[in-house]
C-alpha cells in the first residue's frame, strides 16, 4: 500500500506538526515546500531571493519556482514508498502540475479551525534565530522573550503579523480551497482543534480507514 498524502488547511492549522508525526508513524518523508523555501531564503540562493519577496507579503510563491523544487525532492530515494505533502499543491494549476509528474495521491487530509483560532495561533508565535518556536500562551518560554534552548532573543516572524495572516487567509480561500473540490473523491475532513495528540489520533484513524 502506498502512502502518498496531501495535508491541506489554512495557515496555523497545524499541518506541519501533524505531517511530522504521521510521517514518522508511516516511515515516509514529510515534504514541506514552505520549509524548503525558507531554507533557500536563509541560504540566499537565487530561488530564495525570488521567493522572499512573495513570502514576506503573505502571497503565494509562483508555481514555476515551487514545481521545479518539488519535482527534484519527490525523486529522492526516501520518497519511493510515499510521502506527505505540506504546502503543495495549494491551487489548481499546482495540482495539475502534480498530475503531469504522474504523481497520484492516495488521500487528502483537510484540517480546519476557525479564522479567530488561526489569528490567535500565528500572531502568538515567537521564534529564535536557530528556529526554536514558542507561543506566548500555549507554549511560553521559561523566561519571557528568551529561548529555553540557546538563550537567544525571541522575535515575531515578519509573516506572523495580523495584517499578513489576514491576507494569507484570503489567499488560502481564493487559491487553495478549490482543491477540496478538485480532490473531492479522496478528501477527508479532520477537526484541527484540540491537543496535538488528539488531532494526530484523528488523522491516523482516517488514514488507516
Amino acid at each position: 500500500m502506498s502512502h502518498r498524502y496531501l495535508f491541506v488547511g489554512p495557515p496555523g492549522v497545524g499541518k506541519g506538526t501533524q505531517a511530522d508525526l504521521v510521517a514518522s508513524e508511516f516511515d515516509i518523508p514529510h515534504i514541506s515546500t514552505g520549509a524548503m523555501l525558507r531554507e533557500h531564503v536563509a541560504a540566499g540562493t537565487q530561488l530564495g531571493q525570488k521567493a522572499e519577496v512573495f513570502m514576506e507579503a503573505g502571497d503565494l510563491v509562483p508555481d514555476t519556482l515551487v514545481v521545479a523544487m518539488l519535482a527534484e525532492r519527490i525523486g529522492c530515494d526516501d520518497a519511493r514508498e510515499g510521502f506527505i505533502l505540506d504546502g503543495f499543491p495549494r491551487n489548481i494549476p499546482q495540482a495539475e502540475a502534480l498530475d503531469a509528474m504522474s504523481v497520484q495521491l492516495d488521500r487528502v487530509v483537510a484540517l480546519s479551525v476557525s479564522d479567530e483560532e488561526v489569528l490567535r495561533r500565528i500572531t502568538g508565535r515567537r521564534s529564535c534565530a536557530n528556529g526554536h518556536v514558542y507561543h506566548v500562551t500555549d507554549n511560553p518560554p521559561q523566561v519571557e522573550g528568551v529561548c529555553d534552548v540557546d538563550g537567544l532573543s525571541l522575535f515575531q516572524r515578519s509573516d506572523d503579523t495580523e495584517e499578513v495572516v489576514a491576507n494569507r487567509l484570503l489567499v488560502f480561500r481564493a487559491s487553495t480551497a478549490p482543491l477540496l473540490e478538485y480532490y473531492a473523491a479522496i478528501v477527508t475532513y479532520v477537526d484541527g482543534l484540540g491537543s496535538v495528540e488528539e488531532v494526530r489520533s484523528r488523522v491516523v484513524q482516517v488514514l488507516g480507514s
